[in-house]
């Protein structure tokens, strides 16, 4: 009898699928990481392991696959690896910071998870790209892997899952193409929040998706007022490797 309660308490425990003792979103009927909430439809996209695009002539070239020139860590000059075309991760050093500061963009860049399988959940291929540091579109190795609906592979993390599960297999390379409207303040008011759309591997998975303010782990974020902010890749622990990076300035028509 002692046994199965322990064993139904350690089932209680185990997070792969989410939590149930996490708080709400303002008018949101699911937690964050709830692990009730449905996961999206896995299907097959069409552009798995896609040749690199050249980036168009107004586009900045955040990485060429040769220099982290543009790039820096909070200690300093980056020491992510670089070879043949690629970043990897080097766990515990650090996340990828941009020197330069953005508001609206258009983003491209392609990533992929180590093609050997190793962790579960949260635990495989995880890392994100925070845009403005802050606002984390996932990155994670969503192909046949349970783990919460809002913490998939391009879900805007722990608020919105994507649309489908449209993720490749481990080690193919996958591309992120999003458009990104900054959240806009006036002094110390909100005026505008953010919003996101991401294509992934060619298939729409956040369609101009309201974002709720700082995307956190385990906890309602909130907005504090700034102006334009750096791009950030997340190192968290896996060896991820990212290439093929460039992004547009997006100018309001007149």
């Amino acid at each position: 009898m002692l046994a199965a309660v322990a064993a139904s308490l350690l089932a209680a425990q185990d997070h792969t699928l989410g939590y149930d003792d996490t708080p709400s979103y303002p008018g949101s009927k699911w937690r964050v990481h709830d692990s009730k909430r449905p996961r999206p439809e896995a299907i097959t996209p069409g552009a798995c392991n896609a040749q690199p695009v050249k980036p168009p002539s107004d586009a900045e070239v955040l990485f060429d696959g040769t220099s982290l020139e543009k790039w820096e860590t909070k200690g300093g000059a980056p020491t992510w690896k670089v070879e043949n075309g690629y970043v990897e991760i080097v766990p515990g050093k650090g996340d990828l910071v941009t020197k330069e500061k953005f508001g609206d963009i258009q983003l491209h860049l392609q990533w992929r998870t180590p093609s050997e399988v190793s962790g579960k959940s949260q635990g495989r291929g995880n890392s994100g790209v925070k845009l403005m540091t802050l606002y984390e579109v996932q990155v994670l190795d969503s192909y046949d892997n349970p783990t919460y609906a809002d913490g998939q592979a391009a879900a805007v993390y722990g608020q919105h899952p994507p649309l489908v599960n449209a993720s490749c297999k481990p080690g193919e390379w996958q591309t992120y193409d999003i458009a990104f409207d900054a959240p806009k303040f006036d002094g110390d008011k909100l005026v505008r929040p953010g919003y996101v759309t991401v294509f992934q591997n060619g298939v729409l998975v956040q369609d101009h998706t309201e974002i709720w303010g700082e995307t956190l782990h385990r906890q309602v974020g909130k907005y504090s007022p700034h102006g334009d902010m750096p791009l950030l890749l997340q190192n968290h622990g896996n060896p991820d490797r990212y290439r093929n990076i460039w992004i547009r300035r997006l100018k309001p028509v007149e």
